[in-house]
């Protein structure tokens, strides 16, 4: 039978290994989002401020602190309760010059630039900058 997957078989070989630095507090998380619609129209968010459409399937998202050292999820959806959204696929990085904002395209499925909308949910840890 193979040890490789057991966190503490590995854990005792090399302790140092995928280990977090660790924290005082692990509660210490704010998450913020942000729903979008396909032409840009922020729907609804938390401490988000606005969105853009700047061109096809890319989009800017801005929030009320910086979101710079944060982790960034998105996917693909509507902004209602009824209907489907085309699939798609959607990239997110922090956007450049602007430390509050995260850049983020959608793609149809065979990877051109598609108008979709959009969820996006920035997780930060450690500070409550409002």
């Amino acid at each position: 039978m193979s040890e490789l997957n057991l966190p503490q078989a590995a854990e005792a070989k090399e302790p140092h290994v995928n280990v977090a630095a660790e924290r005082d507090d692990d509660d210490d998380v704010t998450t913020l989002y942000a729903v979008v619609d396909a032409n840009g129209t922020l729907a609804r968010g938390h401490k988000a401020v606005s969105a853009a459409r700047l061109g096809t399937g890319t989009y800017e998202v801005v929030f009320r602190k910086d979101v710079r050292r944060c982790a960034y999820l998105a996917t693909i959806g509507l902004s209602g309760s009824a209907g489907a959204s085309l699939p798609g696929e959607i990239t997110v990085v922090g956007r450049s010059g602007n430390d509050r904002g995260v850049f983020l395209t959608t793609h149809s499925s065979g990877g051109a630039s598609a108008d979709l909308g959009f969820h996006l949910a920035v997780h930060c840890a450690g500070d409550d900058d409002d």
